[in-house]
């Protein structure tokens, strides 16, 4: 409940306080913070018949004195400005102003120099300035990510606001937990360095009386990683509910678009998948593909057996009583439809697109060694002509980083055929990514043949056998968090800030991954909280990857940084 609870309980406070009809008003960013843990109706029991967002409501010149406005906004400097003009001919009876992070003294003064009606009753600061998807996952939909695999020296200032925009989230999400971290971060990349040492920097010199709560015995731990380190999970194609449902058809917000899936009711096209507001969901978003099928169908069963039911009207009490029951009965059906339409749309996909055969070799290529047989495997699959571009060029960046220097020749003859087979995808995003993320660059043992311990934890693996070949793949965060359990993340690997150490054991963790997070690492967190080792994790990055979004990163990451080489 950690996250959700949190950004819920600010919500609370902001609209319980203030009685009779509202408009909530919110920016771009704000919009996404609030509709994954409040819902349309719930709102309307706060008494909130409008929701606007700032910049249109700029547009608008008539008076709505009888509503109280109620306005939550990031502390930007547009929204300050939009603010201003609102506030200098005001619309509403009174203005509430909520903002998500921290205020500078300077947007202070000119909010209060701009309110000469003195329509403003209160001005707060509420510290839900991320987007909380699940209570140990959240993200901040960061439209700029690709930065991360950036030099500071392409685009100094562009770089500078990605690094404060993380800065401010992750300092939200403490300030909404009411902890002050010791903070560490991955030792080869520059970027996570950076964010760590400013967040320090933040939380023990500008605003430290903020940050100031009363002491735990152990304090929490921040560990910024970079998505470097293990590009391997963004790129593999999934096979547990939730992450399947986001690689195959894409998740926004807790939001499924279905608009382009066959005839489907208008009702229907776009769906929530959140685990708060969904029981089915929440028993099924880490199960695999096949229990899905299984556990869908007993759900159409027990549907059918009440409609069954209800189809036996005969007296003048059944009427009455079915009556009652239709709101959970429609809600029943259409939870029922929708699972059945998502399951329905990703076998179709899987069918066509061969995902079957496709990621068998995936698995293989990022958990067995063999890289005669792996060669083989998806030399085949790229001369399949019902293999997709983007799955050729899946297989071959996995196979280049898992033997980048093991065999030139046979990859550069990967690359030729890609390039002959999908003319779109140049094999240049193949070597850049090389560049990014290859075995020099990385902290940490990915693929678990680096050190001696990993190598006999994978054979004991291999012998033990896995349930399924499609899921044994662990993301290297599941490495991360059984280190941290075990007391054995390495200094010279992750290096602390300043003088604050870890004595103890942490007890809350926090790990932020700059370059984003996958629903593959969400699981892996959950399952990993679920084992009650006495350590809490928490999972934050600055986006929502799959490997659609993963790819279009690296693209523009490579775009960018061809053009700044030829400016130079």
């Amino acid at each position: 409940m950690v996250l959700v609870a949190a950004v819920r309980e600010y919500i609370n406070r902001m609209l319980q306080d203030i009685s009779g009809m509202k408009v909530l008003i919110l920016d771009s960013h704000t919009v996404s913070f609030v509709s994954v843990v409040y819902s349309q109706s719930e709102l309307l029991k706060k008494e909130v018949f409008l929701v606007e967002l700032v910049d249109s409501i700029s547009m608008s010149k008539e008076s709505m004195s009888h509503l109280k406005a109620v306005y939550f906004l990031r502390p930007i400097s547009e929204n300050i400005q939009h603010m201003r003009r609102q506030l200098a001919k005001p619309r509403f009876g009174e203005y509430h102003l909520f903002f998500s992070n921290i205020l500078k003294d300077t947007q202070l003064h000119m909010l209060a120099d701009s309110d000469e009606h003195e329509v403003v009753q209160q001005l707060q600061e509420f510290y839900a300035d991320f987007v909380a998807l699940d209570p140990y996952h959240f993200t901040l939909n960061m439209a700029s990510n690709h930065m991360y695999m950036l030099p500071a020296v392409v685009d100094p200032s562009a770089l500078q606001q990605f690094c404060e925009r993380v800065v401010d989230g992750i300092s939200a999400v403490f300030l909404a937990l009411k902890r002050r971290p010791i903070i560490r971060y991955s030792r080869t990349s520059d970027i996570a360095k950076r964010i760590a040492h400013e967040a320090s920097k933040l939380m023990y010199q500008q605003e430290s009386g903020l940050f100031d709560f009363r002491r735990t015995e152990v304090s929490p731990l921040l560990l910024i990683i970079d998505r470097r380190d293990d590009p391997v999970t963004p790129l593999l194609n999934q096979w547990t509910y939730q992450a399947m449902v986001h690689e195959l058809i894409g998740i926004q917000d807790n939001k499924v678009n279905l608009k382009n899936v066959g005839k489907l009711p208008k009702d229907q096209q776009e769906v929530v998948l959140s685990s708060e507001q969904d029981a089915f969901f929440k028993a099924n978003m880490y199960d695999n593909f096949g229990d899905i099928g299984m556990n869908i169908k007993k759900m159409v069963d027990d549907f059918q057996q009440v409609a069954k039911s209800n189809q036996n009207i005969q007296t003048i009490e059944d009427m009455a009583k079915f009556v009652d029951n239709y709101p959970e009965y429609r809600k029943m059906q259409g939870n029922v439809s929708k699972h059945v339409t998502l399951v329905t749309e990703m076998s179709k996909i899987v069918e066509e697109r061969k995902l079957m055969l496709v990621s068998q070799t995936e698995q293989e290529l990022a958990c067995n060694g063999g890289q005669g047989a792996a060669f083989e495997a998806v030399t085949n699959l790229l001369n399949n002509d019902n293999i997709s571009d983007i799955d050729r060029l899946r297989l071959v960046m996995l196979y280049a980083l898992r033997y980048e220097k093991e065999s030139p020749v046979q990859l550069m003859q990967l690359f030729n055929k890609l390039a002959s087979r999908s003319p779109k995808y140049k094999p240049g995003l193949v070597q850049f990514l090389l560049k990014q993320a290859g075995v020099d660059k990385r902290t940490g043992d990915l693929y678990g043949n680096r050190d001696l311990l990993n190598i006999a934890r994978n054979m004991a693996r291999g012998l033990k056998g896995v349930e399924n070949v499609y899921t044994q793949h662990q993301p290297l965060l599941f490495q991360t968090m059984e280190n941290i359990t075990r007391g054995r993340l390495r200094d010279v690997d992750y290096p602390y800030v300043g003088n604050h150490f870890q004595q103890a054991r942490p007890q809350e963790v926090v790990i932020f991954i700059v370059g984003g997070t996958t629903y593959e690492e969400s699981r892996s967190v959950a399952l990993q909280n679920s084992t009650n080792s006495g350590i809490r994790f928490i999972l934050g990055g600055s986006a929502l990857l799959n490997s659609k979004r993963f790819l279009k990163d690296l693209e523009e990451a490579q775009r960018i940084a061809r053009t700044s080489t030829n400016m130079v």
